[in-house]
């Protein structure tokens, strides 16, 4: 008897002890849930759910992300509905903002077909639903269309709920890729010409190659793959280019800033005016399309993380973010730390032959940076860097004596403050996770 007694009695404290740290970690991931949030902007754009192992979930579009996302976080009814398994399931949220909501139709359509959330459900495939139609001609046209059945000579992407959203969002796709959508027209260019919506194929504007891989590319939109299209894009430009085509070539540039900026919302309408001026500033040989930097988390030295954030046209590039324990300092030393974390970072790109960011930004002042310069020397990496100092928002250059001090108006402090604020966010958020598993491990030993 004593025996079972004794069992019993382990088998409840095993379970209350379970209970509590999974009551603890619940609380702990609610919390950050919460603080994610509320860093949501109040603009219209796309979210992105997904679960522990970092898939993504749920993808949906808002007229407001952040009042869209709060709205799931609501008390659980008492019979679970099917948005309570996806809330249960949630462990992080990113965000794409866009200017408007037919962006966020485009980019949202995209990235379900693309991801294929588990939670999305698809819309019925009836009469009911509208549907965009791209008909399989020599030069294709493209309509919302109702269709009672789908005719082998066209190409359907949808369904999707509201008809006028749909032509809104090909309207803001015309103006990037134009196209024709008569089916019959005259020898001379029509208004849509010479609004640069339609590039003229009954005048002789346009040959049917060029005219195709406008379609293609809306069908890349449509489609969510983004690299393929980025990929043709800066092939097709360097091209013009090489063949001194460069009025040509300009065309297709505006064509990829235009598809960034809807990719990367309205966050990045500033982009190029931003970068173009942290270019200037900085003297860095070319725009700083991609930019990593780094921050040091610790107190007194205990639990010491750090942390690297990549953008990429001005938005978050969270995908290759990385976090470093610190590894090889012990105490206060935020120089030495800082210097670690530099080291390998770039010397795992260097082994990976990876491509290297255009800026790397460092959180700091003069001791942080030189901290980082020395470990890119001792690499043998030339790549651009500075740090950003809180205190008084000032920029450290190597080689140079006295800081950089922009305007608070300035377009480019505002870009590195940005970056800055998020690689400290994501810093303090994995510091704060190291030192909430570390009360669990001395809680446990001391039981």
């Amino acid at each position: 008897m004593l025996f079972v007694f004794r069992f019993f009695c382990l088998v409840f404290f095993y379970f209350v002890t379970l209970s509590l740290c999974y009551s603890v970690t619940l609380k702990s991931m609610l919390q950050n849930i919460k603080e994610i949030i509320k860093a949501l902007p109040l603009t219209s754009g796309v979210y992105l759910m997904k679960n522990a192992a970092g898939e993504i979930i749920y993808i949906g579009k808002a007229v407001s992300l952040r009042k869209r996302v709060q709205s799931y976080f609501r008390p659980a009814s008492a019979v679970l509905s099917k948005t309570d398994l996806l809330v249960a399931d949630i462990r992080d949220i990113d965000y794409i903002p866009t200017l408007s909501e037919a962006e966020a139709l485009i980019l949202e359509a995209g990235l379900i077909k693309k991801h294929q959330p588990r939670y999305n459900i698809d819309l019925r495939d009836d009469k009911s639903y509208p549907f965009i139609e791209i008909t399989k001609e020599t030069f294709p046209r493209i309509m919302v269309t109702r269709p009672k059945e789908k005719r082998k000579d066209a190409v359907y992407y949808g369904p999707y709920v509201n008809a006028g959203l749909v032509r809104e969002a090909l309207g803001l796709l015309r103006k990037i890729f134009p196209y024709c959508n008569k089916k019959t027209c005259g020898p001379k260019e029509c208004l849509d010409f010479h609004l640069g919506l339609c590039p003229g194929p009954c005048a002789g504007k346009i040959c049917a190659k060029d005219y195709q891989d406008n379609i293609k590319n809306i069908c890349f939109v449509l489609d969510g793959e983004k690299d393929q299209l980025y990929r043709g894009l800066q092939g097709k430009m360097a091209e013009l280019g090489s063949r001194k085509e460069y009025e040509e070539a300009a065309k297709v540039r505006d064509q990829l800033r235009a598809v960034s900026a809807l990719y990367s919302g309205s966050a990045n309408v500033n982009f190029y005016k931003e970068a173009e001026q942290l270019q200037r500033l900085l003297e860095l040989p070319r725009i700083p399309e991609r930019i990593e930097a780094f921050d040091i988390s610790n107190i007194m030295g205990e639990q010491a993380v750090g942390s690297m954030v990549s953008f990429l046209n001005g938005r978050p590039d969270k995908k290759n973010y990385r976090r470093f324990k610190i590894k090889t300092v012990e105490g206060i030393d935020d120089f030495q730390m800082m210097a670690e974390v530099v080291h390998r970072r770039y010397k795992r790109l260097k082994e990976e032959k990876t491509v290297f960011p255009d800026l790397i930004l460092v959180d700091g002042g003069k001791g942080q940076l030189s901290a980082a310069v020395g470990q890119l020397k001792i690499l043998n990496v030339d790549v651009p860097i500075a740090s950003l100092a809180k205190k008084a928002e000032e920029i450290f250059l190597p080689r140079k004596r006295n800081p950089v001090k922009l305007s608070p108006e300035s377009l480019a402090l505002q870009l590195l403050q940005r970056i800055r604020d998020e690689a400290h966010r994501f810093a303090v958020t994995y510091h704060r996770l190291r030192r909430t598993k570390n009360a669990f491990r001395n809680r446990d030993e001391k039981t």
